[in-house]
């Protein structure tokens, strides 16, 4: 048990000085009912509609990138809102081959491999936390994922691989607020 405590007390200051790519800023969307912490840098907003099967779907992205020696290259938040009666946050038969279809799209559209995924939860809303290597296993995206009524958010880092576990993701994800 001691020798677990002294490694601990040598990992802790190392596990303390990580820079998390601080300093951080609030972020608050009134329009997008949303609030994340994002670390400094140059916040690119923009939207994109894209024809479905469903009608027209309105992206709302919401992006800072870090050079290469941050924790991750890219910061992300996106959103959009789907038609009436095509799916909620209470549709839980339809749930899982929303996620499903989401995750398996978002791995083939960067030509990647969905490595992980899992249950996630914002509050008593239902999501996915997943993780896609890309560019032969050298970088690799982490989504968090939530469907809140009929809006569905993402919120993603990407890093490479030698930068795969790092506090930055922890603090970004952790840090959105659905605002009710």
């Amino acid at each position: 048990m001691r020798y677990y405590l002294f490694l601990l007390s040598l990992l802790f200051p190392i596990l303390l000085s990580s820079q998390e790519d601080g300093p951080w800023s609030y972020y608050q969307s009134n329009e997008g009912s949303f609030s994340i912490d994002f670390p400094e840098g140059n916040l690119v907003e923009r939207s994109d509609t894209v024809e479905t099967a469903i009608g027209e779907l309105v992206y709302h992205l919401f992006m800072i990138q870090k050079d290469q020696k941050s924790d991750n290259v890219m910061y992300m938040l996106s959103y959009c809102d789907y038609p009436e009666g095509t799916i909620h946050s209470d549709s839980t038969e339809l749930l899982h081959e929303f996620f499903e279809a989401t995750m398996d799209q978002a791995a083939k559209s960067v030509n990647g491999e969905l490595t992980y995924h899992d249950f996630a939860w914002y509050k008593d809303y239902p999501g996915y936390l997943w993780r896609i290597d890309y560019l032969d296993g050298k970088a690799l995206i982490k989504t968090k994922a939530f469907l809140i009524n009929r809006r569905y958010f993402a919120v993603q880092t990407v890093t490479v691989r030698p930068k795969s576990l790092n506090l930055s993701t922890d603090r970004f994800m952790d840090s959105f607020k659905f605002i009710e």
